[in-house]
């Protein structure tokens, strides 16, 4: 069992554990508040409730006489209070077992229930120290792991000057990041960012695991430093307000809330030609390789090479294909489809090269309609940047893998892109559409492979639902005809559907 302890000075310091507790939360997890009469657990426990579900003012009143409160919330909350239990047995009329591993549990007074929880619960345990309170806190290594990273980010914010700041989860994502709001009185929210550094995964090819290859981020350093050159030029990337490099907490500007989409989720065009647009001017600028994330700290943009190229699309047929196909890939249909994309990925020497984003698209996209010019687009997505093909970010929010584009909006938002470049200057329309295809087909054979890895891999099956729309724009980009080997492979092993 892992242990730690927390000095609390006051009310409100119990109730921000409270909350930092809440931060680090998994579906399944039972805090046990143990301590005396009047030690702290309801005001750990309504800090706790308030935070999970977003509302400071919540109420929240101690279940001593009802026994158990249950609260909708981001993950649903049970708060028992077993003060008055007659015994463990009564535990089963409280249907205390129910639901339990699709919420989280709070148990004051849980003495009371015997030995009858669970042993990966997590004790929190509130005493009298002074005029303020210890918390001496014990459970499973996994779970500790998460209080402490919550812990950490408390004390990052409090060297932030930000101590007292109310955290609200916002979103994770598909990969380890995770985010909140922070907020203090009378100033704007800002975001928390929270990524830890990743351990490298097992060597799959040349001694490196595929995040090398693919040139993913693994650090927050790739994210201030890109971020730091699009502000110089003129684009509207979070500020950047505090920084903990090794630790992988940023405190950032909060660009707003609302997205490129409407109320029921559809794809606004005007939005998203604004956003072509400004695509179009990032890809008229001169990009550094090298750009500076703290002093003595440079990001080197690594190249869109071969070996990224090929490690995504191969996504198709380590994941997607057995999926799809209901058999493994064999050997035979490996080569096949990496000969079919070599010559593809030939092609591609010729074309135009800028910085490419990698993930420019809904979801990474806010729209600030109160401002003008490049400044309506905030861009919150590119700790992954590349130096590759600038078609690469166009097919990305031109054929959005979170919302359908129809095709006659497609082509809205490419025109958009390409009329903007050829006002700026000479602009190889020809060799971009062959490259836009070229992009489109790989970027998404990658994202089918990604999303039935989410769901094979990390229990997420709720990226499938973007599969048949995945589909329909990799048949999209393979009827240019640079692409009629790789169309032939997926037509052949019937990997598009009907």
């Amino acid at each position: 069992m892992d242990e730690l302890s927390v000095l609390l000075a006051d009310e409100a310091a119990t109730t921000r554990l409270g909350a930092d507790l809440a931060a680090a939360a998994k579906p399944g997890d039972l805090f046990a508040l143990h301590g005396d009469l009047g030690a702290g657990k309801t005001t750990l426990a309504r800090g706790f409730i308030r935070s999970m579900a977003g509302d400071a003012g919540m109420e929240v009143p101690s279940p001593t006489f009802t026994l158990v409160q249950t609260y909708e919330a981001r993950i649903p909350v049970r708060h028992f209070d077993l003060y008055r239990l007659g015994g463990a047995g009564e535990l089963e009329e409280l249907a205390f077992d129910d639901d339990r591993q699709s919420s989280v549990t709070l148990v004051e007074w849980p003495e009371r229930a015997g030995d009858t929880l669970p042993a990966d619960r997590i004790d929190v345990a509130l005493s009298h120290e002074g005029t303020g309170r210890r918390a001496s806190i014990s459970g499973p290594e996994t779970g500790m792991a998460r209080l402490r990273r919550s812990l950490d980010i408390r004390a990052f914010l409090a060297r932030s000057g930000m101590a007292d700041a109310a955290r609200t989860f916002l979103l994770g994502d598909a990969s380890t990041r995770a985010y909140e709001t922070v907020a203090l009185p009378g100033q704007p929210v800002r975001i928390l960012m929270n990524a830890p550094r990743q351990p490298d995964g097992p060597p799959i090819r040349d001694g490196k695991p595929y995040s090398q290859i693919a040139h993913l981020a693994e650090s927050v350093t790739p994210f201030v430093a890109v971020g730091k050159a699009l502000l110089e030029r003129g684009f509207a990337a979070p500020e950047i307000y505090s920084q903990d490099l090794d630790g992988g907490l940023l405190v950032i500007e909060h660009l707003g809330r609302e997205g490129v989409l409407d109320a029921q989720g559809r794809p606004v065009a005007e939005r998203y030609v604004a956003a072509a647009k400004v695509l179009a001017d990032i890809h008229g600028k001169q990009w550094p390789r090298d750009m500076e994330a703290a002093p003595g700290v440079v990001h080197h943009l690594p190249a869109f090479d071969r070996g990224a190229l090929a490690i995504e699309t191969e996504l198709v047929t380590d994941w997607y294909m057995p999926f799809e196909a209901g058999r493994p890939a064999t050997p035979e249909d490996r080569a096949d489809y990496a000969a079919a994309w070599a010559g593809v990925f030939d092609r591609l020497d010729k074309a135009e090269k800028s910085i490419l984003l990698r993930d420019y698209h809904s979801p990474n996209i806010i729209w600030r309609g109160d401002k003008t010019g490049n400044d309506r687009i905030g861009i919150i997505d590119f700790q992954d940047a590349m130096w590759g093909p600038s078609a690469y970010d166009v097919a990305s929010l031109a054929q959005d893998a979170r919302v359908t584009i129809s095709p006659d909006l497609e082509d809205e938002i490419v025109g958009a892109y390409v009329a903007a470049r050829q006002a700026a200057g000479a602009f190889d329309r020809e060799g971009f559409a062959e490259a836009y295809a070229i992009m489109a087909a790989q970027r998404n054979s990658k994202i089918l492979g990604i999303f039935v890895r989410l769901n094979a891999r990390d229990g997420k099956p709720v990226y499938l639902k973007h599969l048949p729309r995945m589909r329909a724009y990799v048949s999209r980009a393979l009827r240019h005809p640079a692409l009629a080997e790789v169309r032939a492979f997926f037509d052949s092993r019937g990997l598009l559907g009907s």
